[in-house]
């Protein structure tokens, strides 16, 4: 049997949405409502205004028009120290130099902290080291894509198998980082979220119970699961490839579907789909119990 976030996938919908969005309140181009109409035009079905050190609550998007999206309180702890997401914010967290207490206290709100792109500037701006004594995030961004413009690596899985080898349980995210449009940095990286209700806390719960996938243009369509087999489908990936624990690959495939069994030895298995470009999908991790 596996421990998995994937358990109900019958009567609700996937929903897509970006959590990590600037505006002109701190050093984004777009004022909050031209962004949000250019999210809404996009497609997308929820979004979070995550400036840095200011708390976009429910209570100012009451003056927004939401066209049509859900729109999730948001914050970006930026100062005196790494990026760290607060995501569903009733009031800004004071971004003191120790994150441990900047995650103690969003643990005392009712938001959740998501550790924002570790391999941004020159690809320590949060080091393993920290990720691993940290404690209450509730996942990183394995992808961040302001910073394939800037210097960085864009991707973290190194930084999130590391993590999950030594038994932690982070969920992987995907995220704009939106700064300016022209700029090319309107969906780069969304997260595709599995509920029931279409409202903020319902989407709030599922990410924090990890019913989502990671995505910069990959669509998954099913996931399966069978005592430890798991069949995973999508609509346009090239390659699958099943990742165990400290970079070992399971299965390959090049095939939009893969199905595999999963060892009782195995500390977890995630999966990542390949499709054209930079197009890809990451699941959360699967268990042996």
């Amino acid at each position: 049997m596996l421990t998995h976030p994937y358990q109900n996938l019958t009567g609700g919908e996937w929903l897509r949405g970006n959590l990590h969005t600037h505006t002109t309140r701190s050093d984004g181009s777009q004022e909050p409502q031209e962004v949000i109409g250019l999210y809404a035009d996009a497609g997308y079905d929820f979004l979070a205004l995550s400036d840095h050190d200011i708390a976009t609550t429910e209570e100012e998007y009451a003056s927004m028009d939401s066209r049509g999206m859900i729109l999730i309180a948001g914050n970006e702890v930026t100062a005196a120290g790494p990026h760290i997401l607060h995501v569903n914010p009733r009031s800004r967290v004071n971004p003191v130099w120790s994150r441990q207490e900047v995650f103690d206290d969003i643990h005392k709100d009712r938001g959740f902290a998501v550790v924002a792109h570790p391999n941004f500037k020159e690809f320590d701006h949060c080091r393993i080291d920290h990720l691993l004594a940290w404690h209450g995030y509730v996942g990183m961004e394995v992808y961040n894509g302001v910073v394939s413009r800037g210097s960085g690596c864009a991707y973290a899985m190194i930084h999130w198998d590391r993590l999950l080898s030594s038994g932690r349980r982070p969920w992987g995210f995907a995220h704009d980082d939106f700064h300016d449009v022209e700029a090319g940095d309107l969906a780069r990286g969304w997260n595709m979220v599995y509920t029931r209700e279409r409202t903020a806390d319902a989407i709030v719960e599922a990410f924090r119970s990890g019913a989502f996938y990671a995505s910069t243009g990959v669509v998954i369509t099913q996931i399966e699961v069978d005592g430890n087999r798991i069949r995973l489908e999508t609509e346009n990936a090239d390659r699958i490839v099943a990742q165990q624990e400290v970079g070992i690959r399971l299965a390959v495939v090049d095939e939009t579907s893969i199905e595999v069994t999963v060892p009782d030895t195995a500390r977890y298995v995630r999966f990542e789909c390949w499709g054209r470009g930079e197009q890809f999908a990451w699941t959360q991790p699967f268990w042996p119990q």
